[in-house]
């Protein structure tokens, strides 16, 4: 009777409504955790993709060589590529996951894209000096269902990094220094990369990782340790190297790159990323 009388202060109870049981999108996170431990070796069924490669984790990406052929599996990218086309992959893909092509350099190599619902992607290439593109493209698909088949089974491994490791050191803390302001610009600002291991300040870059080819170029000293430079295109490429701590036979590797905006690099680039290798350098931990 009251809450007749009253009945715009009498509150009424409803259903709550059902949760929607629908499909997850499945996101770059949920798939791989931790971007900066990912073993994207354990991305790749070497024994079913590439028989007889020999798969090396580098801290951004998975190198596998098998003769004169390349499988790379990784790096996590999240800028837009106009490269990146669709693609009608064949297999089972999860919810909220595109795979893409890129239509660079497709006379050498085979890219897929695995492009998660956050427009994070994960790029997959096959690589040789071959004709054989429909052969790439095999093992680049084949590539693609090994990732998403240990990413659906959660068998994403981790990597460990032991003390004095490169792979502990944030590489920005590296570059936001004054003494770099001369290569990078003294109005710039550093920024990491997707997995942590590379950063971006303005000009310089600097990105650390596992080597997996010989440095070319003489040896001279920069801030203590021995270094190769050598143009590359617009870019002037800076590098040294340590015994890879906790992987036997490897050497962790410490590339500096500074990009000439005018054009070709060329010896006034190379001064700019030797005194930028002269700051960054003495400041690794040594193995």
């Amino acid at each position: 009777m009251l809450c007749a009388l009253l009945a715009s202060g009498c509150a009424t109870t409803q259903a709550a409504p059902e949760q929607n049981s629908g499909p997850t999108p499945l996101t770059a996170a949920d798939a791989l955790g931790d971007f900066g431990t990912v073993d994207y070796c354990s991305l790749l069924d070497v024994p079913a993709v590439a028989p007889g490669a020999v798969a090396v984790p580098t801290f951004e990406s998975c190198h596998a060589q098998a003769g004169p052929r390349t499988i790379l599996v990784g790096p996590l990218a999240f800028d837009s590529d106009p490269n990146i086309k669709p693609y009608d992959y064949a297999g089972p893909v999860p919810d909220g996951v595109a795979i893409q092509q890129s239509m660079f350099n497709d006379r050498s190599a085979c890219t897929r894209a695995i492009t998660f619902a956050d427009g994070n992607r994960l790029d997959l290439s096959v690589t040789d000096d071959g004709g054989d593109q429909d052969g790439r493209c095999d093992v680049a698909d084949a590539a693609v269902g090994s990732a998403l088949a240990a990413i659906t089974a959660h068998k994403v491994g981790r990597l460990n990094f032991p003390d004095r490791s490169w792979g502990r050191v944030a590489p920005c803390v590296l570059l936001d220094h004054h003494d770099v302001d001369a290569a990078a610009g003294p109005a710039s600002r550093p920024a990491t990369g997707l997995s942590g291991h590379s950063c971006i300040r303005g000009k310089v870059s600097l990105k650390l990782t596992v080597q997996t080819a010989e440095p070319a170029g003489p040896a001279e000293k920069l801030g203590g340790r021995d270094a190769h430079v050598r143009p590359s295109g617009a870019f002037c490429l800076v590098d040294t190297t340590q015994p890879a701590p906790g992987l036997p036979g490897h050497r962790e590797l410490a590339e500096i790159s500074v990009v000439e905006t005018a054009g070709t690099a060329g010896d006034g680039t190379c001064a700019l990323a030797r005194g930028a290798a002269g700051s960054i350098f003495p400041r690794l931990p040594a193995a």
